[in-house]
């Protein structure tokens, strides 16, 4: 089966980018454009992954992770964070929010999948993913 990623964006070129990367190996994709949509396909999907931008609307991606980290079956569930804006303290902030890794845009359509792989790998060892990057 297919891994199924949550990718979580409100901007159409940057969803569009994803999309390409990611369909490319082979990955399920569902999406969402702001945080209580991202909410809403957690519950109902149940992905392997989600990938979130940090600045969203209607709530912001490390409001969503807190809540991801407490909804029953996804505490385990590797969250990556991705902005635009990066920040000082923005990694430490996402990983403190539970998010297992921190990436800047523009994303780097190389280490992305790799970032992936090395998540569901983990994930699939039973094992927690641990911060990166």
């Amino acid at each position: 089966m297919k891994e199924k990623i949550l990718i979580v964006e409100d901007d159409p070129r940057n969803m569009r980018l994803l999309e390409m990367t990611l369909r490319a190996r082979g990955y399920t994709l569902l999406e969402a454009t702001d945080g209580r949509e991202a909410l809403d396909i957690v519950v109902r999907e149940r992905p392997d992954l989600v990938i979130t931008d940090i600045q969203l609307p209607k709530m912001n991606g490390l409001a969503v992770t807190k809540k991801l980290r407490k909804t029953p079956g996804f505490e385990d569930t590797p969250i990556i964070a991705i902005t635009a804006y990066a920040m000082k303290g923005d990694r430490e902030r996402a990983i403190e929010a539970g998010c297992n890794a921190y990436l800047s845009k523009p994303i780097n359509t190389r280490e992305l999948p790799e970032v992936i792989a090395a998540m569901l790998l983990h994930r699939q060892s039973g094992k927690i993913p641990t911060p990166m990057k």
